[in-house]
């Protein structure tokens, strides 16, 4: 029988068998994970005990912990739960970790703060949710409200100016990446790659694509359309977003040349930035919306200052980037006060939802491949995008789709949690390439960069052949023939 331990945070259950101390100490300031968490409908606390609270958050988001109903069907789609089975590694854990906190009840010790951590914000547990728990709003919130109680280490703080001070500035990430893009070029990075390097470092080291231009180019401003029937259908504005501008540039040259196959006047507003995901996510709000207004003004011009008419708007705003898409879509609740930030959101499509209404001209070449299809988690659960990517790859002749099993759990990509947690990340990325390789198929296809790069790095860890690619690149294969791995400029 399992032991039953009163703490602070309710009623914690350490399960027979498992290692390390009881919950009770992590609930007060230990380092041992919880077992698992009940007392979720405890009475509300007293006023005195709101105002004790480390975590101070706001009514609605507050609210968003109280329509939890602790059903647990949450648990199976945690990527987290799934790898070790722990109920505060959970989303009901997590819920009540912040609700107790936000209650004055438990201090924001190692361990509660180690879980609320671990959190990859996948959003597959609203998916699941029976409630409509809004929980991303509540992970992001908290960690926002906790940033400055954080420590870190060197090792940290390097990540930490990597993830936001290099990744979202093209020119500073082209800049940071000369060095071991020549080395590749120079047959030496090979070396680098044998060099004893673990954890966070090395995992940035493996996450660099195989292969790519020393100095990736920008794209044009303007890309007529260019429908074999000659129909202008559209007027889009495409978002290449930081990272996917520098090492995946050329998948957006490939989803312009398809939006202008499909009929689409294509935009690239030369002063958009980074869409602001990898702040958000990590408790960094106001820089977030720093760089949401900016994008607005690039994408509105002077309509940002005001509600914009629809005459002045692109029909789309489009990208093949799901983290991209994601972050750009929550505008509206970034800028809540922002006229124009409601009118951008409602714009916001990923490349896939384009293409499958508007439609392609039947592809005139065949590719004889067996691929799976990866649902990366700002796609299918903070997007609710699924069946279109899958629409498309259908209609390619040829090609064999099989379906993958766990196909929306996550990869351990997460933006840049997998720097910030390689343990559980690598967990994630092993047990991915292993439902990969029950499908027998030898190309993965996913609709995010963060993803491909994952899942990619993960399979040369492991020795295992896997060719990684978006949905629009087998669609140009199919299109306009050629490997276009290779596309150094869009047709």
């Amino acid at each position: 029988m399992s032991e039953v331990v009163q703490t602070k945070l309710g009623t914690a259950t350490d399960a027979p068998g498992t290692r390390g101390p009881s919950a009770q100490s992590a609930a007060q300031g230990g380092t041992s994970p919880v077992k698992s968490v009940d007392g979720l409908g405890q009475p509300l606390p007293s006023a005195q005990a709101r105002a004790r609270a480390v975590l101070k958050l706001d009514a609605p988001t507050y609210d968003r912990a109280l329509d939890c109903v602790h059903c647990g069907l949450c648990l199976p789609s945690c990527p987290t739960y799934a790898i070790n089975g722990l109920e505060a590694d959970s989303p009901r854990g997590r819920i009540y970790f912040m609700k107790g906190l936000a209650d004055g009840r438990i201090a924001a010790s190692a361990a509660v703060t180690r879980h609320l951590d671990l959190c990859l914000d996948c959003r597959a547990c609203e998916t699941a949710c029976p409630s409509g728990v809004v929980y991303h709003e509540l992970i992001e919130e908290t960690r926002a409200r906790l940033a400055a109680q954080r420590k870190l280490s060197l090792t940290d703080r390097l990540v930490d100016t990597l993830s936001f001070r290099v990744f979202p500035y093209p020119g500073r990430l082209r800049l940071a990446l000369l060095g071991p893009r020549l080395l590749q070029k120079l047959k030496l990075w090979g070396w680098v790659m044998r060099m004893p390097l673990a954890g966070k470092l090395g995992k940035l080291r493996d996450m660099l694509p195989a292969d790519g231009p020393v100095w990736e180019g920008r794209l044009q401003t303007f890309y007529p359309a260019r429908a074999p029937d000659g129909q202008r259908r559209a007027r889009v504005a495409f978002f290449a977003g930081c990272i996917g501008s520098v090492l995946f540039q050329d998948v957006n040259r490939q989803a312009i040349a398809l939006l202008q196959r499909a009929g689409c006047d294509v935009l690239v507003p030369p002063a958009q930035g980074c869409c602001g995901a990898i702040h958000h996510h990590s408790g960094r709000p106001q820089e977030a919306m720093g760089l949401a207004r900016r994008n607005l003004a690039a994408f509105l011009g002077e309509a940002a200052a005001d509600p914009p008419s629809a005459a002045d708007l692109p029909d789309f705003i489009v990208t093949a980037i799901a983290g991209c898409g994601a972050m750009l879509r929550e505008y509206d609740h970034l800028l809540p006060s922002v006229a124009a930030a409601q009118v951008f959101a409602r714009r916001v499509r990923d490349i896939s939802e384009v293409l499958a209404e508007l439609g392609l001209p039947a592809p005139q070449r065949s590719l004889a491949l067996t691929a799976t299809y990866h649902d990366a988690c700002h796609l299918a659960h903070a997007q609710r995008v699924t069946e279109a990517p899958r629409s498309l790859l259908a209609g390619i002749p040829g090609l064999k789709l099989v379906p993958l099993p766990e196909s929306d759990l996550c990869c351990g990509a997460a933006g840049t949690y997998n720097l910030s947690q390689p343990e559980m990340a690598r967990d994630l990325g092993m047990r991915k390439i292993r439902m990969i390789q029950e499908t027998g198929a030898s190309v993965c296809i996913t609709g995010n960069v963060g993803c491909a790069m994952q899942i990619q790095s993960e399979a040369r860890r492991l020795g295992v052949a896997l060719r990684v690619v978006h949905p629009v690149t087998l669609l140009h294969e199919a299109h306009f023939g050629g490997d276009s791995r290779r596309l150094s400029s869009s047709r």
